[in-house]
């Protein structure tokens, strides 16, 4: 069993979408050049801390291609993709008996990873997969414990991606709203053990931000970056889910919060409004008040006009009526939720908040407790009984 080292394996993955493009380009079909590059990032595992190469990424290239050769080599049923691969090869420079650079073209196809990977005819959870392990760099067992499913599983959904993209070439431009949905989905699963997705969603945007010049990919990272500057107040030590009124706010992240900040307003100042812009701008309102009482819920409910001027969803009308709850009061409130379904996720949590700041405590009881048996975790759940019990106790409510 390997153990590798944290710092080596973080370059290694750094370096996994270049390696496969390159492949890519020399006329390896995706699937097989994704194998192949993790066979050598293993083999780099092996040898690296004993004989590290002077060019890592020369090294990973020659390395992968030797492997996508031995793999192509193995499959006789498929001598035409052999003979194509063998004269892509006779038209590549020489590369010296050791790995290393020679013949390693300075090129980074990495966006286009990104927008394969983000491929229509994928399910968002195959993206999802795909893109950790293609973009990440991130092994399949890593991804399987990340998502909590068992690795087999894990392996099956990868296989079936790269099934359904086969053939696929990497064609730029393509749809980088899909992209940015796929990081969002990434980024919204949070901690999970070994592998935070939330940092690995941070990472590829701010990858994904380095190659291409977006308001609203600017506008997707300074979302990111303001709701992850509150994870260190989200729970108490008990374990318990704390709800944003009543986060200690010393425990946020300033720096993020600063760094967030800035970079939606030089996205805004584009004049190149999206619907990530928007929600970074209201994530941007709640970091700025110093305490609850101060946030600014006029201006919200304003970006949420632009937001579903942007993306008409139930759940940002449903988020906007509680910021026209609070701005407006809660029979405000209690009108827009008028007309939407009640199957939504969260609606009787947002009825239950509305109805106790209206006064109507027994009602909002009985919404929270119904509330928690649709909650997604039991974090939330528990949160919601807890809310259910001190409305019935008639204890004081935050917003």
């Amino acid at each position: 069993m390997i153990d590798p080292d944290p710092l080596a394996e973080a370059e290694l993955r750094e370096l996994v979408p270049a390696v496969i493009g390159i492949l890519v380009s020399r006329g390896a079909d995706f699937a097989t050049a994704e194998d192949a590059v993790q066979d050598a990032l293993i083999e780099a595992l092996r040898s690296w801390p004993s004989d590290p190469p002077r060019d890592r990424r020369g090294w990973l290239v020659t390395v992968a291609w030797r492997k996508f050769l031995d793999i192509v080599r193995s499959e006789g049923s498929r001598m035409k993709r052999e003979e194509r691969v063998l004269a892509a090869t006779l038209a590549e420079p020489e590369t010296s008996a050791e790995p290393g650079t020679d013949g390693v073209p300075n090129v980074d196809d990495t966006l286009d990873l990104y927008i394969l990977c983000a491929h229509p005819d994928l399910s968002p959870a195959s993206a999802v997969a795909l893109t950790l392990r293609a973009v990440g760099g991130l092994t399949t067992k890593q991804i399987a414990a990340a998502y909590m499913v068992p690795e087999p599983t894990m392996a099956q959904r990868i296989s079936r991606a790269k099934s359904t993209i086969a053939g696929s070439r990497l064609n730029r431009p393509g749809d980088l709203s899909a992209v940015l949905t796929t990081l969002y989905l990434v980024f919204n699963e949070g901690h999970s053990g070994e592998v935070d997705l939330v940092a690995e969603a941070i990472r590829l945007t701010r990858g994904l931000r380095a190659m291409i010049d977006s308001a609203e990919v600017d506008g997707l990272l300074a979302l990111m970056l303001l709701h992850h500057a509150r994870r260190d107040a989200r729970f108490g030590p008990d374990g318990r889910l704390i709800a944003l009124a009543d986060q200690d706010r010393t425990l946020w992240d300033r720096r993020l919060i600063i760094e967030g900040i800035e970079i939606l307003q030089a996205a805004l100042g584009r004049d190149e409004l999206g619907q990530y812009q928007a929600q970074a701008a209201i994530a941007a309102l709640h970091a700025d008040a110093q305490t609850v009482e101060d946030t600014d819920w006029v201006q919200i409910v304003q970006w949420y006009d632009e937001l579903l001027a942007l993306r008409d969803t139930p759940i940002v009308r449903l988020n906007r009526a509680v910021a026209v709850g609070e701005a407006d009061g809660p029979a405000a409130g209690l009108a827009e939720l008028r007309g939407l379904d009640e199957s939504l996720p969260r609606y009787f949590a947002v009825e239950a908040h509305l109805r106790e700041r209206a006064g109507e405590s027994q009602q909002a009881a009985e919404l929270y407790a119904r509330a928690a048996e649709r909650a997604g975790n039991l974090a939330e759940r528990d949160h919601l009984n807890r809310q259910a019990a001190r409305a019935r106790s008639g204890q004081g409510h935050r917003p």
